[in-house]
């Protein structure tokens, strides 16, 4: 394949994926006072904060975006972070972090971990056929035209994606940007392909989830079983991260979700503890969720808000007291996110289309699929329902976490209303996620997959109670663990992977979206086409990818052609007319057009491509043919 990348480009991307991730909020939760599983599983969420913020506000001020940036903006925010834990330690001094797990027991819990952060990479990257293959479905281009745009121009604003399809006197949407960003800094530093910077991020997904998840139990103080066993069901459920990395595929959608757990925990923090190094880096969170995607902080408002629901139930005097600590919070987080939250008012009031998507199917069948792990899949996730019936069976031995219940009841309830109806007020609230099934099931089930964990630590304990005491308690909770591995066939890895394959590759490779002939290409383009040159294309081929591939501008840079520029418009209609259409030859001037790059043409009796001036394009007189191969052809435009 022409995208499968070398060894020495993989490893590259991987280590400078989780350095540009790490390092950062590394460095910043350590200054706020962070160690241990704290630290590490909000370092990802902080890093993300720092330059979701770091690239919107240095254009604000007229400076480009990049590691330089990237790392400039670090250090204030770790001297921030500095600060405040320092005054808070003078004025408080905070109290001891209780024991909750004995040293071997986060050996276990990181075994635990790593087991199912290499399990769900090898079905994502079984999935995906290898790391670098070009994610087929019509979400993925933008995204990497977007990374190519901040990687080439610095322009880190929370429009300057959207120019590079919404250019001249289109009008790009508001689109929050710390995923582009972030990935852009990645693919600067490694030198490795964009789809690789893209796959490596969505391999690496189900490991974040994963660690996310023992963290909010650790945080809560739960047992180290549960935490294995929660990072081991997270890994399993196909509607939780794989069945959206196959359609889109929805990147800053699905690592929000893997990051959302994380707002239960430093909510509890500060409220436990309202301070301001606490405060500081609930702040941060809610920010870097925020700077993810939009939707991210609703969704993570809808997780953790029942957190508060059980704390205020079991201390209710403490409500005015948590609310008002709140309030400083949010006061200043809206003065730091300021940028993002103006654009997301904007959009929502804006003339862009919202039109939601069709209903699945009734109530009822979607309530089976969330109990079976069962969506559109052949077969549904049976050990993942038993493990799930158990947890629910033993529901009060979750304790302090009991709240996760709720959580999965309000995002159960809110899946079964948006696959079901299309009612107005379904669909006012469903507008965050654009009233998406496939993003609503995805929400539900983390908190299912949890109560799922649940049910395999409580059959271990189940066990423990009743087995002979001399059988230690350690050597069963691997047996019951590993078997749960065994029975789903190694956290239905196969079947996971099996599904993602449909939105990369094709047994027939013409068949794809985006064919191997279309990319190669593409990669051609860019080495004919000098700097600042532009090519023509069509917009429902595989050439959107062209500037993301070869670094060259083409006229249609995404398949949403909802309020297109004019130039596109015309261009699209009357290319052909080139020689005898005076605003053709404008246009083409204005965007210093010197090339048509057209891929696999639509078979009979549909159109061979969407714009009518693409068609019948050889023999033209002022096209000179440079390239071609089964499933494209490139033109060099004669000006």
């Amino acid at each position: 394949m022409p995208s499968e990348p070398t060894l020495l480009s993989v490893v590259a991307s991987i280590a400078c994926c989780l350095l540009v991730l790490g390092i950062p909020g590394l460095i910043t939760g350590a200054a706020a006072g962070l160690r241990g599983w704290l630290l590490a599983g909000l370092t990802p969420l902080v890093s993300y904060a720092i330059g979701g913020l770091a690239g919107p506000w240095a254009s604000a001020v007229g400076l480009p975006f990049n590691a330089w940036t990237y790392a400039l903006t670090t250090v204030i925010f770790a001297a921030v972070a500095f600060a405040l834990r320092r005054f808070t330690v003078r004025r408080w001094q905070p109290e001891p972090e209780p024991r909750v797990w004995a040293p071997r027991a986060h050996w276990a819990v990181g075994a635990c971990l790593v087991l199912a952060t290499v399990i769900g990479f090898y079905a994502a990257v079984r999935g995906m056929g290898h790391l670098g293959a070009i994610a087929q479905g019509g979400d993925a281009p933008y995204a990497a035209n977007g990374v190519r745009y901040i990687a080439s121009t610095g322009d880190g604003s929370l429009f300057g994606t959207g120019t590079v399809n919404w250019y001249g006197d289109g009008s790009p949407p508001f689109y929050p940007n710390a995923y582009h960003l972030l990935a852009a800094v990645q693919y600067t530093l490694s030198g490795g392909s964009i789809p690789l910077i893209l796959d490596v991020n969505t391999a690496l997904l189900p490991g974040l989830l994963a660690l996310s998840l023992v963290v909010m139990v650790r945080a809560f103080r739960g047992r180290a079983v549960l935490a294995g066993s929660v990072a081991l069901a997270s890994a399993a459920p196909v509607m939780g991260l794989y069945e959206s990395m196959n359609r889109g595929p929805l990147y800053p959608f699905l690592l929000g979700l893997a990051l959302t757990p994380l707002a239960a925990v430093v909510l509890r923090r500060y409220l436990d503890r309202v301070a301001p190094d606490t405060g500081f880096l609930l702040m941060v969170s809610a920010v870097g969720l925020l700077c993810i995607h939009s939707s991210t902080l609703f969704g993570a408002i809808l997780f953790a808000g029942p957190l508060l629901v059980q704390r205020w139930v079991e201390q209710w005097r403490s409500i005015g007291r948590d609310l008002l600590a709140l309030v400083p919070i949010a006061v200043v987080s809206v003065l730091v996110a300021s940028l993002q939250l103006f654009g997301a008012l904007g959009l929502a009031n804006s003339s862009l289309p919202y039109l939601g998507w069709p209903s699945e199917w009734r109530a009822t069948n979607a309530l089976g699929a969330l109990l079976g792990f069962q969506h559109f899949e052949p077969h549904p996730q049976i050990w993942l329902s038993a493990a799930l019936l158990t947890g629910f069976i033993f529901f009060r031995r979750l304790g302090a976490l009991r709240w996760i219940g709720l959580t999965a009841l309000i995002s159960g309830l809110f899946y079964m209303a948006v696959s079901s109806s299309n009612a107005p007020l379904v669909m006012a609230l469903a507008r965050p996620w654009w009233d998406d099934p496939f993003r609503f099931i995805s929400m539900a089930i983390v908190p299912l997959s949890f109560i799922a964990g649940h049910g395999i630590a409580s059959l271990h304990a189940w066990l423990r109670e009743h087995l002979p005491s001399r059988i230690p308690p350690a050597a069963l909770a691997a047996v019951v663990l590993l078997a749960f591995v065994g029975v789903t066939k190694g956290l239905y890895a196969r079947t996971n992977g099996d599904r993602i394959a449909d939105g990369y590759w094709s047994p027939n490779p013409r068949n794809q979206n985006i064919t191997p002939g279309e990319e190669r290409a593409m990669v051609e383009l860019g080495k004919l086409a000098k700097p600042g040159q532009w090519a023509m294309n069509d917009r429902y081929d595989g050439t959107p990818w062209t500037y993301a591939l070869s670094g060259v501008r083409t006229v249609a840079a995404h398949d949403d052609g909802t309020s297109p520029p004019s130039d596109a418009v015309l261009l699209a209609a009357h290319f052909r007319e080139y020689e005898t259409n005076a605003a053709v030859r404008a246009a083409v001037e204005r965007l210093n057009i010197h090339w048509v790059i057209l891929g696999r043409p639509t078979d009979p009796p549909k159109p061979a491509y969407a714009g009518e001036g693409l068609i019948d394009l050889a023999g033209q007189p002022f096209l000179h043919e440079v390239y071609r191969n089964d499933d494209a052809v490139i033109y060099q435009l004669n000006r």
